[in-house]
């Protein structure tokens, strides 16, 4: 019999098959005390167990390239971490075995962080899988991961390391479901890249059968288990016409009646690009710039690395439009170098914007190496800060800029409310504004946007979210400036009809939500648009601002 189930639709598209749960987790080794002579042989096993494992990882982020790479790179120090492994030769010493001291130094930690509520929590997950990998190569047995199959089919699992999703193959993995993770969660932006059907935060999911057939919506959310003859032909009818549309839809973003707006890409570095490029894109509203810091949390790139970086994404968009964030290190994204190691609460700390200032020397070099990346290009580039929260902070960014001789326009992200508030105030400093709206809703909220638990706070449809979208457009449109969103709800073709209706004037996304976006924005007026926007913003909940703009664009 039919059911229907419903999660949060991350990545779009349709797949139809059986299920297959991911493979179970490594068991707690058993807790046996050693002779005080094998302390050095277990610590040794230790040691070749990590860097294996951290040789593993790195392994799989070169074939992966792009995001992935820069994710699986930071799993791969979190294996090497000196304060880990010294936890680790400690309980060794005292007699624990080599696969028992990796299960308790990282259970410890991981406590640590699941326990304190801060956003850390969100990197349970990755450093469950480093430490399951850890202790499966000690103890000899098949790594946990993705089953063995010769038949596509649907991954279920309770969530996803980046290890794992990085490399799927789309032509087995039709799709994945998963009971954790929220929209902006690594899995879900590496899925979008993939371009592999997803959702996640599905309560029951790992209940569901072995080799029962679903069919996973995507783009809607929806699960349908056991569906019928009917139903399948529905979807796969939905999907084909998509398929279609999209084919159909080319050139620069716009809507029916010619409003441009243009769709740029988010990209992470150079192997980004030709994704990018392939799917149309008029530029980059958002090059990360922080994943070129990860390779060495010690130190800061050289002048020279970072100018042959930054000119290779340059070079691909001639007379195109680039925006470049400053490193935004903190929180998730933590560099000994330059983030304080005993915050409380890192993602309420000194990051981005704020650990710059701190370090002007870092910002220097970079803004220095921007510059000279540009040197002789024609390509429009601009560069903005993130976590920007009042005037005084936009003010220390453009004077930056321009003590560095950098020639581009500079601007603010909008991640924090303040900045939504007091956006007419920045834009006395500054000369455009980019809405990062996965720390928006973050902030806005209170809710991690690593937590499952509260992902329908972190749906980028909630009311009081658009409310702070439209302050930043209507404040961007007073002063005769731009106003773009380059978090990820710009990669929902329905949400961006509603945001260019609330006045954003670009939308940046992943490279494989670009055709979605400019397919569905053609297909409706400016006026449409608008009126979208103000039925999304009239409801009380996501559902019901996703209900109403839908019911306005299909004429309902």
């Amino acid at each position: 019999m039919e059911t229907t189930l419903r999660g949060v639709g991350v990545s779009h598209g349709v797949a139809i098959g059986e299920v297959r749960h991911m493979g179970t987790a490594v068991l707690e080794p058993p807790a046996k005390q050693i002779p005080a002579e094998e302390a050095e042989r277990e610590q040794g096993r230790a040691r070749q167990a990590v860097e294996a494992v951290a040789a593993d990882l790195n392994a799989r982020g070169q074939l992966a390239g792009g995001e992935a790479q820069a994710v699986l790179e930071a799993q791969a120090m979190i294996a090497q971490d000196p304060e880990l492994m010294s936890d680790v030769d400690r309980r060794i010493t005292v007699g624990s075995t080599a696969e028992r001291a990796v299960y308790d130094a990282f259970s410890h930690y991981r406590e640590l962080l699941a326990g304190a509520g801060e956003y850390m929590a969100g990197r349970v997950a990755d450093l469950d899988d480093v430490r399951n990998r850890i202790v499966a190569r000690l103890l000899g047995v098949p790594m946990p991961g993705v089953p063995d199959s010769d038949e596509p089919y649907v991954l279920i699992a309770r969530d996803l390391a980046p290890a794992d999703t990085a490399l799927l193959d789309p032509a087995l993995v039709l799709g994945f479901v998963t009971e954790e993770g929220g929209p902006t969660s690594h899995s879900a932006i590496l899925a979008r890249a993939l371009g592999v059907p997803a959702v996640v935060a599905l309560p029951g999911a790992g209940e569901l059968v072995e080799g029962t057939v679903v069919a996973v919506d995507g783009s809607t959310g929806e699960i349908f288990v056991d569906p019928s003859a009917e139903k399948k032909e529905q979807l796969e009818a939905a999907a084909a016409e998509r398929k279609a549309a999209l084919a159909a839809a080319t050139g620069p973003g716009a809507t029916s009646d010619g409003h441009k707006v243009p769709l740029l890409a988010n990209v992470g570095g150079p192997a980004d690009v030709p994704a990018a490029v392939e799917a149309g894109a008029e530029g980059v509203g958002l090059f990360r710039t922080e994943f070129l810091f990860l390779d060495d949390s010690t130190k800061a790139p050289s002048e020279e690395k970072q100018v042959d970086a930054y000119r290779t994404v340059l070079e691909a968009f001639p007379e195109g439009r680039v925006v470049v964030r400053v490193l935004d290190a903190g929180a998730d994204k933590p560099l000994d170098f330059l983030t304080p190691a005993d915050e409380p609460n890192p993602a309420l700390g000194v990051r981005g914007l704020r650990s710059l200032l701190d370090h002007p020397d870092v910002l220097r070099t970079q803004l220095t190496a921007l510059a000279k990346a540009a040197e002789g290009l024609p390509v429009y580039l601009e560069v903005m800060a993130p976590m920007v929260a009042d005037r005084a902070d936009a003010k220390a960014f453009a004077d930056a800029c321009r003590e560095a001789g950098l020639q581009a326009k500079f601007g603010a992200m909008v991640e924090i409310p303040s900045a939504a508030l007091r956006a007419r105030s920045i834009l006395q400093e500054v000369e455009f504004l980019s809405l990062g709206t996965n720390d928006l809703a973050q902030y806005a909220f209170a809710a991690d946007r690593q937590v499952g638990a509260v992902s329908r706070l972190q749906d980028p449809w909630q009311p009081a979210l658009l409310d702070l979208v439209s302050l930043s457009a209507e404040a961007a449109r007073a002063e005769g400036k731009s106003c773009g969103v380059c978090g990820e709800a710009a990669s929902d073709p329905l949400l961006a009809c509603v945001l260019t209706g609330l006045g954003v004037t670009s939308l940046s996304m992943g490279a494989a939500s670009i055709p979605y976006v400019r397919a569905t924005l053609g297909k409706y007026t400016l006026a449409q648009c608008e009126r979208a926007a103000s039925a999304a913003r009239a409801a009380d909940s996501a559902e019901e601002a996703r209900k109403a703009a839908q019911a306005v664009l299909s004429g309902e």
